[in-house]
């Protein structure tokens, strides 16, 4: 358990004032068994002269900028400030008691729970090769064990392990097959890989957006920004958090904000402005989270 403290900082420059249009947020968690939000403030400049919020499609908590017609801004800054206590579920993989029919890997789902995780069993991106489907297959294989909880965990150490780590400021994601290409990706092409790996057996996914705090070891990837992992449905077990990037199970170090069926639909701040098209000058992310363990 920790007490967290997130400053996520995003500001973008223009070479002449443009009109803002409506901004679309996605940075403050909902409390849950796991976390505990005790403040969320936001502060934004040119001020806007409306923030509401509403639930997405997910249930994700999402905040909605909008200002007047008239105004023009050379500069918009949003800083995102969360103070929290996390209760990580990072406890050993045998407590999860599940439905003896999710024991064997790969396994099907219930009838009456297809309806409602169908689209998160189908595969999103194209695989004209098989690619993710032969380096699935084989990891699993690999993994010297049909549990499937060892499985996802012999999965998520796999592409920690065979891929490497590289920072990628532009927007938009790999391809799961393009990232084993590659052999190289950030922590959303691994969160996608492992994705459609495991949907190529028919197992629900989600794409999870949020933060990540580093231990004392100091060896954790993707810090600095937004981090981006998965989440995997298990019968008796629910949805249980894998980040490929660290091999991290179970939730341990993340800050969940967002869950979505892809990752084009988590996106933390979207929006656009009136102006020329070469107005934009660039945009700076500065994510820093301090963590205090509570004893």
């Amino acid at each position: 358990m920790a007490r967290i403290r997130i400053v996520h900082s995003t500001e973008y420059s223009y070479r002449n004032p443009v009109g803002l249009l409506r901004h679309r947020l996605m940075v403050r968690p909902d409390d849950s068994h796991d976390l505990r939000l005790h403040r969320a403030k936001l502060d934004i400049v040119p001020e806007p002269s409306a923030v509401y919020w509403k639930h997405d499609m997910f249930d994700n908590s999402i905040c909605f900028l909008e200002w007047p017609e008239e105004l023009r801004a050379d500069k918009l800054s949003i800083v995102s400030t969360l103070d929290l206590t996390h209760h990580p579920e990072g406890q050993a993989l045998p407590v999860f008691r599940l439905d003896h029919t999710a024991e064997t890997f790969p396994f099907t789902y219930a009838p009456d729970e297809i309806p409602d995780l169908a689209r998160l069993t189908e595969r999103q991106m194209p695989d004209p090769e098989r690619k993710v489907d032969a380096w699935a297959r084989r990891v699993v294989a690999e993994a010297g064990t049909a549990k499937t909880m060892e499985v996802l965990e012999a999965m998520t150490h796999a592409i920690k392990a065979e891929f490497t780590y590289g920072a990628r400021f532009e927007e938009g994601t790999q391809t799961a097959a393009q990232t084993i290409a590659l052999g190289t990706g950030t922590c959303r092409d691994f969160a996608v890989l492992m994705m459609e790996a495991l949907r190529s057996f028919g197992i629900a996914t989600r794409f999870v957006t949020g933060y990540l705090y580093d231990d004392t070891s100091g060896t954790t990837r993707g810090g600095g920004s937004t981090h981006a992992w998965c989440g995997v449905y298990v019968p008796g077990a629910g949805w249980v958090e894998y980040d490929p990037t660290n091999g991290l199970v179970a939730g341990a170090n993340l800050i969940r904000v967002g869950v979505t069926r892809e990752a084009s639909q988590a996106i933390p701040i979207s929006g656009s402005f009136v102006g020329n098209a070469d107005d934009p000058l660039g945009m700076h992310v500065d994510v820093a989270v301090s963590a205090v363990p509570i004893r």
